[in-house]
């Protein structure tokens, strides 16, 4: 594997990458049946990286027919548990061998910072796919206790074909999230990248191939939303689909079963997530620390940011001088430099969308105590405002941008009010001394994830999803992640008596 520490190691990389272009569709590379492309771009840099298939829903029908037929000729569905873990550690072997790639490719199409690419994206891709392949063989089925005169079984099986619709803030993870456990349950997958940042993605897909996954099981339709992702959504031959994004489009993949086949949609939606912090935390400067890998990591771009910092009133101008000592760290610039912690927006247009929010900040006349500018390109400064309100936009609204707003409570009970007070209900922090606090608060906070002194999500173990408006129908990771890609099946044999 290639070692890179410099900018110019990353150039080097990026100047030898090839760049897939076509959808990847029943084994092999095609173009969109219309001909059409759509151009891909490095966003720091305006540069069009290459151009890719422009799908529709001519293309997503070849898919799911070439899908469909692989799952019911049963080349993966009916393969072995054990054989199909050889093929998903196979593909894990692969992807591990290109870490440096991966991880520039990354950077390129997204704007993420390639440290972060390096450190965490990709090397916890190729985590999630090898432990899903490891639980494969681990799942058992059960018995009921149905007494001596019958037994009765309770198995899962595949689901069938399964569509994955990502979003664009973290392209081969959330591929891997879903992807992982969709195949280790025998399905066959239908996968629509986010137009933006389709080309690791196609890449895994290739690799996927090589590995040994059949002709058929794992395809990649790009384009966009409104020419592949709706018509996944509408296909009356897709059992599930499986979407990560804003909450406004994972309402209509809900009407979109509805007006077709009623498949199971599961949804992973937006948050709007708080930091609670106590006066009886231990370590101010831990916290500071935590606050500001919640609310900038991935520059904001991240459904579980915790951007709302709720913090006890006694405390909050010492963990602020906290912040403010520690905010230089988050070092913005040029991507591709492993220096930098922060990268760009991903398109002009989101740019524009979080800038808003610091003319509104502005408008509302809270306080900008640290960034609350933009920069050269479609950079956005990390920018934390004080004095925000429930009323204020920026508590109510998810910014997914570098911004993090600040909020006061005098009591344990306005702390819970306060973190609650919210349409959504992904994720929390709980920052305090007491074991009993944090188990106290951690079970009020209606979030599917809760840290206590530190910001994270859990690891492969753990389920990942929302209360409220940030989810429905099931979980990402760990076991639980099966359920959505299975069915259960009663099998009930009469033991009559001689």
């Amino acid at each position: 594997m290639k070692q890179i520490q410099t900018l110019s190691d990353v150039v080097n990389v990026a100047r030898e990458l090839r760049f897939p272009d076509q959808a990847f569709i029943n084994g092999r590379f095609t173009p969109a049946i219309s001909g059409n492309t759509l151009e891909t771009t490095n966003p720091a840099t305006g540069d069009i990286l290459t151009h890719i298939a422009a799908c529709s829903s001519a293309d997503v029908n070849v898919a799911v027919q070439s899908a469909r037929h692989a799952f019911d000729a049963g080349s993966w569905s009916q393969l072995h548990p054990g054989e199909r873990k050889a093929v998903l550690l196979k593909l894990a072997d692969l992807l591990e061998n290109e870490v440096v790639q991966l991880a520039v490719m990354e950077s390129l199409d997204s704007g993420k910072p390639v440290s972060e690419c390096l450190a965490v994206d990709v090397p916890e891709t190729i985590h999630v796919i090898r432990w899903h392949a490891e639980a494969i063989d681990k799942l058992y089925d059960q018995t009921a206790p149905t007494g001596s005169a019958a037994m009765a079984m309770i198995v899962r099986e595949p689901i069938g074909v399964v569509g994955c619709v990502l979003p664009w803030n973290f392209p081969l993870l959330m591929l891997a999230w879903k992807i992982g456990p969709a195949l280790a349950a025998g399905c066959s997958v239908i996968v629509k990248p986010a137009e933006q940042t389709s080309l690791t993605a196609l890449r895994v897909a290739e690799l996927a191939h090589e590995a040994g996954v059949p002709a058929g099981v794992l395809n990649i339709v790009t384009g966009t939303g409104k020419d592949v992702g709706e018509p996944i959504g509408l296909h009356h031959d897709i059992d599930m689909v499986s979407f990560t994004g804003s909450t406004a489009t994972g309402r209509r993949f809900l009407h979109y079963s509805a007006e077709s086949n009623l498949k199971k949609i599961v949804l992973e939606c937006g948050g709007k997530n708080p930091a609670l912090v106590f006066d009886d935390a231990d370590d101010l400067a831990s916290v500071a620390a935590n606050v500001l890998n919640g609310a900038f990591w991935n520059m904001g771009e991240n459904c579980s940011a915790t951007s709302r910092l709720l913090v006890q009133e006694g405390i909050k101008d010492k963990l602020l001088a906290h912040i403010a000592e520690q905010i230089g760290e988050w070092r913005m610039g040029n991507p591709l430099d492993p220096e930098n912690r922060l990268g760009t927006m991903i398109t002009t247009e989101h740019f524009c969308k979080v800038s808003d929010y610091l003319k509104t900040a502005r408008k509302e006349g809270l306080r900008i105590i640290q960034g609350g500018f933009t920069d050269r390109g479609i950079y956005v400064q990390p920018t934390i405002v004080d004095g925000v309100t429930p009323k204020s936009a920026l508590f109510r609204e998810e910014i997914f941008g570098p911004v993090l707003s600040v909020t006061t409570f005098k009591t344990e009970a306005e702390a819970i009010a306060l973190a609650n007070d919210t349409d959504y209900g992904l994720a929390a922090s709980v920052y305090t001394g007491k074991l009993s606090r944090a188990i106290r608060v951690s079970r009020a906070v209606r979030a599917g994830t809760v840290t206590v002194n530190c910001f994270g999500e859990g690891d492969a173990t753990t389920p990942f999803g929302g209360y409220k408006q940030s989810g429905f129908g099931g979980r990402d990771k760990s076991v639980f992640a099966l359920d959505q890609y299975t069915e259960l099946k009663t099998i009930w044999i009469d033991v009559p008596a001689e």
